[in-house]
């Protein structure tokens, strides 16, 4: 281990972080919005709009990254629809990630006990209060440890940038491999930036979890 070498190395390792995070929390911004969108589809069985949605978390729920990458970045160009590395990252991610915060959503919104609807309802509560008020909170605590794990999930996806050309922490590794052989040095950047990535989240998950826990079952 050559720490002279990681020091040189430090200040593209730093760089390729910044832009990782940043494609990446866009892309779990996305995956927020579609997952919570998608899931208030299904929860309330929109005719047609479910169906549609069915489908979309069927089909990127079951291909990988890799291949929608792909045929962001370079099927759609064949279409006329030319778009930057750096958005079909964040699309790409937002639309994967999209298709499982709508299962945590959507199971949290349905983990709902029916006993508590039919409570709320014999107090006289409408039925946008009964969602706003009862079911919706509920569902967000319990949805938390799959949409943290989600999270994770999706920031240790953005390794797969480097197939579009984005010099992200895994193309900036493989580039200084590949050019100066230092390998052992670029994989401890490498380990070390993505703990720093990943460690907080993880954490932050944990403490939610136990909040969201407590506020559930009271313990």
């Amino acid at each position: 281990m050559d720490f002279t070498i990681i020091k040189s190395y430090f200040p593209l390792f730093a760089e390729a972080f910044l832009l990782t995070v940043k494609i990446g929390w866009i892309g779990i911004a996305l995956s927020f919005l579609l997952g919570i969108i998608c899931a208030f589809i299904l929860y309330f069985k929109i005719p047609v709009a479910s169906f549609i949605v069915k489908c979309y978390v069927e089909l990127f729920r079951n291909t990988p990254l890799l291949v929608q990458f792909f045929f962001i970045y370079y099927g759609l160009p064949a279409a006329g629809i030319k778009i930057s590395a750096e958005v079909c990252g964040a699309i790409g991610l937002g639309l994967l990630g999209g298709s499982y915060m709508t299962e945590s959503f959507r199971s949290g919104l349905e983990a709902v006990p029916l006993t508590q609807k039919e409570s709320a309802f014999s107090l006289g509560m409408s039925k946008g209060v009964l969602f706003t008020s009862v079911i919706l909170p509920q569902a967000i605590s319990i949805s938390v440890p799959a949409v943290v794990a989600n999270i994770i999930f999706l920031l240790k996806e953005t390794s797969v940038f480097s197939a579009i050309s984005l010099m992200d922490l895994m193309f900036t590794a493989k580039d200084l491999i590949g050019l100066y052989y230092n390998t052992t040095e670029s994989l401890f950047l490498l380990v070390v930036f993505y703990v720093v990535m990943l460690l907080p989240v993880s954490i932050l998950g944990s403490v939610l979890e136990k909040k969201s826990r407590f506020k559930i079952f009271g313990d």
